[in-house]
């Protein structure tokens, strides 16, 4: 009863952390205007809120030991909140870039503990549907923002509409603290239920260096990296690429960007079914192919809605390869190292969030937006070719084992 309930809360706070995600690429063609800058400035202020992340996601280990999952979940929902009111009141370029700071130390404690205790805790379906949550949080935070910008209003009242929305599920965080201390895992890796006579897994600290040396673990972290730098890509850029290549205007490229937010969102939510049917690899190789689908219809000029339907396919390949590469931590490396190995795999998955969608700006500011499905398909085959090293790492290590 417990664990139910504190799986309704995660998958609250999931909504949470995906609400600001997706805020600034829908809100930017419009932002960076009244800030007078240059467009390519919106990977700035996504280097600064990622940096933030993954200074919080390498210690992240440290701190939930310490104060546990709970309060570390309550506290950076509270930062997040905090964060996204500043933004409402921001008018120069300067201060965005200071409330991106806490934007991004809100996020890295809090994904690494709540990813780590349902991978620990609960079936591979709940992982899908925890991070459809996260989607549902980043599809509507663009139809927020649109649906103020079509009405006239500032970028400002978006923000500060989701702040809000930030702010009351602080509440609920901290009036549920005491279910954290009463949750007592029920199942293992697998997701059946335990045996009573089995122990629980006694969680070791590693250094970073020996956790790097463990097989595998180099491959994953370039995997989450390659993950993000896709994912955060095409939804910072989205709505920029449908006004530059497309001509659309700002409130309706905006939209653009919730399409993508909710084929990933609609994604996890079919994965969750699809997984009692095929295994974390194979939702991994089947979100991979159609992102390569995906890609192709941006790239070629075949019109709006071709490019369109692109993006959507492209959010649904990105639906399962997250949850399900998370899910497999514990299988992959350990269940005693999974928590360490957790925090550092948010920090790659960050790194990449935080230079790749830059690094675009300053491409495409040269060559034009066009370059996107290119950019993108590039990273692609990078992870696919680490996630295929990862797995065969990993299974030379357990054939020694056996």
């Amino acid at each position: 009863m417990v664990l139910t309930i504190l799986l309704i809360i995660i998958y609250l706070a999931f909504i949470s952390l995906g609400l600001p995600d997706s805020l600034l690429g829908s809100a930017w063609p419009s932002m960076y205007p009244n800030m007078g800058v240059p467009i390519s400035y919106a990977g700035i202020v996504s280097m600064v809120i990622a940096g933030g992340t993954i200074v919080s996601s390498l210690f992240s280990d440290k701190v939930i030991r310490k104060l546990g999952t709970g309060v570390v979940t309550s506290i950076s929902v509270f930062m997040t909140a905090a964060a996204l009111l500043g933004f409402s009141v921001s008018t120069e370029f300067y201060q965005l870039c200071l409330f991106a700071i806490p934007l991004g130390l809100g996020a890295g404690s809090v994904d690494a503990a709540l990813n780590n205790f349902v991978a620990l805790n609960y079936k591979a379906k709940h992982m899908s549907w925890l991070h459809c949550f996260w989607g549902v949080g980043a599809m509507t935070g663009p139809i927020i923002m649109s649906y103020c910008l079509e009405r006239g209003a500032i970028f400002q009242l978006g923000y500060r509409t989701v702040a809000i929305i930030q702010f009351s599920l602080v509440i609920i965080l901290i009036a549920t603290l005491s279910f954290w201390k009463k949750a007592v895992p029920t199942t293992n890796l697998q997701g059946d239920k335990k045996n009573p006579n089995e122990k629980e897994v006694e969680h070791k600290i590693i250094s970073k260096r020996e956790l790097l040396k463990l097989p595998g673990a180099k491959h994953a972290l370039l995997a989450f990296f390659c993950y993000c730098a896709i994912e955060s890509t095409t939804g910072l850029w989205g709505s920029s690429f449908a006004v530059m290549s497309h001509g659309l205007q700002a409130e309706t490229a905006a939209k653009w960007a919730s399409l993508f937010y909710f084929g990933i969102t609609f994604g996890r939510f079919l994965s969750g079914f699809i997984t009692l049917r095929l295994n974390n690899r194979q939702m991994v190789r089947l979100g991979e192919a159609l992102i390569a689908v995906g890609i192709i219809m941006i790239m070629l000029p075949l019109g709006q809605v071709a490019s369109l339907i692109g993006f959507i396919i492209t959010g649904i390949g990105c639906a399962p390869i997250y949850p399900s590469l998370l899910h497999e931590t514990p299988a992959n490396f350990g269940a005693e190292y999974s928590q360490s190995i957790m925090g550092v795999q948010m920090a790659c998955a960050y790194v990449g969030t935080t230079f790749m969608p830059p690094l675009f700006g300053i491409l495409a500011s040269y060559t034009g937006y066009s370059l996107l499905p290119f950019y993108t398909g590039g990273i692609l085959l990078l992870m696919f070719i680490m996630i295929e090293t990862l797995n065969k790492r990993v299974d030379a290590k357990n054939k020694i084992k056996s």
